[in-house]
């Protein structure tokens, strides 16, 4: 069976925001749990009070509760503009999907389910979003908006980026991150999704793409979207296997244990040398292996939310 065939078989998410919405209630609940006890239930009228700020709107009775101090937030009030950037190259629809729910998901379905994961988020607490999705090509762009409809139209574009596959749609993430920053005016916290296998690796001009982001006064988060047991580990059986490079059709025909220790090990190199890039850059790295949910994602959202609001 061809890829294009495969493609056809395709179909996406029965219901995106709906298990956007599952994803949240999930991760909600169970901030009781976590650092942020007390923020669950107040979520969208609430943020972390900062030192300095006026103490007029502090909600002491939920003070009372957590011994956390909040203020009150207000209908009009829109503290976070949020831009959501996906790499949908070729690479990215590993492994073979053909119907998607939370315990079934390929690199590019894991992106779109945790983008609207935090759209539903930035929703909730009356935030701005924007999206942007590339392969060899700027697929599409939404500036940072709050409106419904315009949360609609960015579910259907995600929803489609996870079925629309072209073959051998190859990448280089940073001509597009340089257009990307050149599009957005007012600063935002970035979330880059991307499993970083380039066609030409060009390091230093991927870098320099998203140091323009951060030079524009940008916080800027890698997703690093992996599939971990077979990218990094090379978890397989030792059965003759062919193994097709998505974005260049080149076949190798091989017994994985015969390679299994020197790709672990170059793999793993090349990780460690993105973390140590992203680190250099002060460019905030999160493994996002798509096996483990969408806990390590939100959390690193709101996290870094309270950062920039």
């Amino acid at each position: 069976m061809d890829i294009q065939t495969q493609i056809n078989e395709i179909t996406g998410f029965k219901n995106l925001e709906l298990l956007a919405t599952q994803v949240v209630e999930g991760f909600i609940s169970g901030l009781h749990k976590s650092p942020f006890h007390g923020f669950s239930s107040e979520f969208a009228e609430h943020k972390v009070y900062n030192s300095g700020e006026s103490t007029k709107h502090i909600d002491w009775k939920l003070y009372a509760k957590t011994d956390k101090l909040f203020t009150k937030r207000y209908e009009e009030e829109t503290n976070l503009r949020c831009h959501l950037i996906i790499d949908n190259s070729t690479s990215m629809h590993y492994p073979n999907v053909k119907e998607f729910n939370i315990n079934s998901l390929n690199k590019i379905a894991f992106s779109a389910l945790a983008s609207a994961a935090i759209m539903n988020l930035l929703k909730r607490q009356r935030d701005a979003v924007g999206v942007s999705i590339y392969s060899d090509e700027y697929e599409f762009y939404a500036p940072e908006k709050g409106s419904e409809r315009h949360h609609q139209m960015i579910l259907d574009k995600l929803n489609q980026a996870v079925v629309t596959l072209s073959k051998e749609k190859q990448t280089q993430t940073y001509e597009f991150l340089h257009l990307i920053a050149e599009k957005m005016k007012r600063r935002s916290l970035v979330f880059l999704f991307s499993d970083m296998f380039q066609n030409d690796l060009e390091e230093e001009k991927l870098f320099e793409a998203l140091q323009h982001l951060k030079y524009n006064k940008h916080e800027v988060i890698l997703f690093h979207t992996i599939d971990k047991e077979k990218e990094l580990h090379f978890n397989y059986d030792n059965k003759p296997r062919k193994f097709v490079d998505l974005e260049t059709g080149e076949i190798l025909n091989i017994y994985p244990d015969n390679i299994k220790d020197n790709y672990e090990n170059a793999v793993a190199a090349y990780f460690k040398e993105l973390k140590l890039k992203c680190a250099q850059y002060r460019i905030k790295y999160v493994e996002a292996d798509i096996n483990t949910g969408f806990s390590k994602i939100l959390t690193t959202y709101l996290v870094e939310r309270q950062k920039i609001a």
